[in-house]
């Protein structure tokens, strides 16, 4: 019998995971798997188009059982060596409440669920956002508390209650931030099975949802952002990919539970240029 199949999960069937994926994914098979199926088999068509061996499943990463379901159709296809984690909603899409569900929660039960099977050598990719690191510093016991809770004693923090997050921006911000401590925590975690694990925090890059940000009342913000940042334009998913491959493959070997911020400079214009408020 030959080696078994090695297998790459994509979660988020949109642009930067698409993109990461056609730059590892090569003699591979792709799990290409979204909240909705014809996102997800429209994306899969795409790659399929350019050669790559690709299935598609459905997963709600705001449930456990759904993204324990996947983990089991993706180990049923082979050896999970890759996970490339994609999938989130935006302050403009949902309400605080489903933000902190779909974005912090599931981050957390995805990289649980998967880090029980990852296989050695193996290495995953969050993407997270520029926006975890617009948040002011929280204390040591709140970083501990968002990094090694259990996922399903997540949503219970007094932290994240509805009277301390009370906006869509805030639950967003922190849970990209938390998602950034998540990493770091189950990098350990993943070690200990030889695998690796990283997140990307992109800033404003032209997807799908960027311009839904872009065209929204959050608009004007983000148009002033890309303008006043060093770059001064928003980014490709390609950008993003060229990293998210870097981060995956044998040149990031020695990189783990680490957040690489590319954002063409918006967090630095905003902590200590034309957009900061000091």
């Amino acid at each position: 019998m030959g080696s078994p199949t090695s297998i790459i999960v994509v979660i988020g069937a949109g642009s930067i995971g698409q993109s990461i994926a056609r730059r590892v994914s090569a003699g591979k098979h792709v799990l290409l798997a979204d909240v909705r199926e014809e996102n997800a088999r429209s994306a899969a068509t795409t790659l399929s188009n350019a050669g790559f061996d690709v299935s598609v499943a459905t997963v709600d990463v705001s449930s456990r059982g759904s993204v324990h379901a996947l983990v089991g159709t993706a180990t049923a296809l082979g050896d999970v060596v890759g996970v490339i984690h994609a999938a989130g909603v935006s302050p403009t899409q949902a309400s605080p409440e489903s933000i902190l569900k779909v974005d912090l929660y599931g981050t957390a039960t995805v990289l649980e669920e998967f880090g029980n099977i990852i296989g050695r050598g193996g290495a995953g990719v969050v993407i997270g956002s520029m926006s975890g690191h617009r948040l002011s510093a929280l204390t040591s016991e709140q970083n501990r508390l968002l990094a090694t809770t259990a996922a399903d004693e997540l949503l219970a923090l007094p932290m994240l209650q509805p009277d301390q997050v009370k906006d869509p921006l805030h639950a967003y911000q922190i849970s990209k931030r938390a998602n950034s401590l998540r990493v770091m925590a189950e990098a350990v975690r993943w070690g200990k099975r030889g695998a690796r694990l990283n997140i990307i925090s992109p800033g404003i890059v032209i997807t799908p949802l960027a311009m839904e940000e872009l065209n929204g009342p959050r608009g004007p913000g983000y148009r002033r952002m890309m303008e006043s940042s060093a770059v001064g334009r928003a980014g490709t998913p390609d950008e993003i990919g060229n990293l998210g491959a870097f981060l995956m493959g044998s040149d990031g070997a020695f990189v783990t539970g680490s957040d690489f911020l590319i954002d063409g400079g918006v967090t630095a214009a905003h902590w200590f240029g034309d957009l900061s408020l000091r």
